[in-house]
């Protein structure tokens, strides 16, 4: 697999909010050229990781160097140097890198229509509407080893360079590198996953609007009740649909995403610090012993120490803590 170190040292990073969003609805590139590249490096991101989110675009990610798990709701998958991974459209996933070494990787992110037009046609019905669908396949892992993912890998590793170059024309030598990509890709259907259950997909869906209801009303003393209500079901229900795709509760979720908006909170003001109190007021919590000892919990440092020793020092870097360095 090849990489441009030369471009990429050259080139200047820029901040981007997009994954710090679950169902991210930012424009990828513009209508004409729905393409976009980032470069991402998962220590300037909060955790080493990028937490669950889904977007209407196809993603492929190449690794540069480290180790990094890329999680849909049913499985992982690790990656390492020589590899990728495509996600398909609006699969709900996550990435992180189970050490603290380093973890780059690129992520060209692009929408089929750009192939196949916007409107109804042969080519979409033959050769796009299989790979849209869920019943074939959520994310395909690829390794330079296998001849038929090192042509994929040639392709998009061959789009990723012209984009990053922007010769004139490159938009459309990134078309023609991603058709003959969806060509490989196209011609393995066979070979692909089976489907995944009928209740799998619709526990998927109701995580998903459950996470935008929690998204929305995070700060607000919200209980199990409106979180299953907010998607029509009981609260066991509720459980069993996040147990069986996040591998946790409602509850659970709630707290982590109550403390990660705090944590964003002091990377985001840290000249205009409020209260502890006030903090934990601000993300849901009215209980400021509770707020401390969880996000001691899963930071392994109290809010206090947080802001002094890492927002102020600069540990946690100028990027936020879920934003991607953009190309």
């Amino acid at each position: 697999m090849r990489t441009d170190t030369s471009v990429q040292s050259t080139t200047q990073e820029t901040q981007r909010e997009t994954y710090d969003n679950f169902h991210v609805q930012d424009d990828y590139g513009s209508l004409d050229y729905p393409v976009s590249l980032f470069y991402l490096d998962l220590q300037k991101s909060y955790m080493n990781r990028i937490r669950w989110h889904w977007h209407e675009e196809m993603e492929i990610l190449i690794l540069n160097n480290g180790i990094a798990e890329v999680s849909t709701d049913d499985t992982s998958y690790t990656l390492k140097p020589g590899q990728g991974i495509i996600i398909n459209q609006n699969v709900m996933h996550a990435i992180y890198s189970p050490n603290k070494e380093n973890c780059t990787f690129y992520s060209f992110v692009f929408h089929p229509d750009f192939l196949f037009g916007h409107k109804s046609s042969y080519l979409q019905t033959q050769f796009l509407l299989p790979i849209q669908s869920f019943r074939l396949f959520k994310m395909l892992v690829l390794d330079e080893a296998n001849a038929w993912h090192e042509r994929m890998l040639d392709a998009v590793n061959d789009a990723i360079a012209v984009n990053m170059a922007k010769p004139f024309g490159y938009e459309v030598a990134t078309k023609g590198h991603l058709c003959r990509f969806w060509s490989e890709l196209i011609g393995q259907l066979p070979q692909m996953e089976t489907a995944p259950s009928p209740q799998a997909s619709l526990d998927v869906q109701r995580v998903k609007q459950a996470m935008l209801f929690i998204r929305t009303h995070h700060a607000d003393p919200i209980s199990l009740d409106e979180i299953a209500g907010s998607v029509h079901i009981s609260k066991s229900e509720c459980c069993r649909c996040f147990s069986r795709t996040l591998q946790m509760t409602p509850f659970e979720y709630l707290m982590k995403y109550r403390i990660f908006e705090a944590t964003k909170k002091l990377i985001e003001h840290p000249d205009e610090p409020m209260s502890i109190a006030d903090l934990a007021l601000s993300v849901g919590f009215n209980n400021t012993s509770y707020f401390n000892k969880l996000f001691k919990k899963f930071l392994g440092c109290t809010p206090t120490y947080y802001r002094t020793h890492k927002v102020l020092s600069g540990e946690t870097g100028n990027d936020g803590p879920f934003s991607v360095p953009m190309l």
